[in-house]
């Protein structure tokens, strides 16, 4: 078998190899790219995505309220002006002290209330959509809506996209350049 027909017949798997990837990897790698997209535009989306981040009276530390007692204002602040129904675990408090704010983001929903540090007035309480885009992003909103631990789903999801997107480069390199090849090979 001479070198033209070695890179033909790798040619052709490769193409086998492509053709049987791409339908079932289009609708998650379009969905990938997509909230890729939106999560890449997401501080220029004039608080579509994400709330804007307000500012707070005062930067100086010494003048604000402590962690616990934001923590409790938040809370409160949950439950009087979104639902007394939505679970107050906190996924992270966001403290910027070049603003004067601390953002209360929560775990199981899609809310954040930034307060002011110094009198604990809320400044704004909205709904964070880029926390879903990147759960879905991710593929931890299955984990997510199905209470999954340990994120097993998150894993597989990534893992599989990842070794499919490799694939597509590796396979889509031997479908280019073994044209090329086996055309080259042909008119020596």
């Amino acid at each position: 078998m001479n070198k033209s027909s070695r890179i033909a017949g790798w040619v052709r798997v490769s193409r086998r190899i492509h053709r049987k990837i791409a339908l079932p990897a289009l609708f998650f790698f379009f969905m990938i790219a997509f909230t890729g997209l939106l999560l890449g535009w997401k501080k220029n989306s004039a608080g579509a995505l994400l709330p804007q981040t307000q500012k707070g009276i005062t930067t100086d530390q010494t003048k604000w309220l402590s962690i616990d007692s934001l923590h409790t204002l938040a809370m409160q602040t949950l439950k009087d002006s979104v639902s007394t129904t939505l679970s107050t675990d906190i996924s992270r408090i966001d403290i910027r002290p070049t603003k004067g704010i601390a953002k209360f983001v929560f775990d199981n929903h899609y809310w954040e209330i930034q307060l002011d540090c110094s009198t604990g007035k809320a400044l704004q309480i909205a709904h964070r959509n880029s926390d879903l885009i990147e759960r879905i992003h991710d593929g931890s909103i299955i984990d997510h809506v199905f209470n999954i631990k340990g994120s097993p789903f998150k894993l597989l999801y990534t893992t599989l996209a990842g070794i499919s997107l490799l694939s597509f480069v590796i396979t889509g390199i031997f479908l280019y350049f073994g044209a090329k090849w086996v055309k080259r090979g042909k008119s020596q």
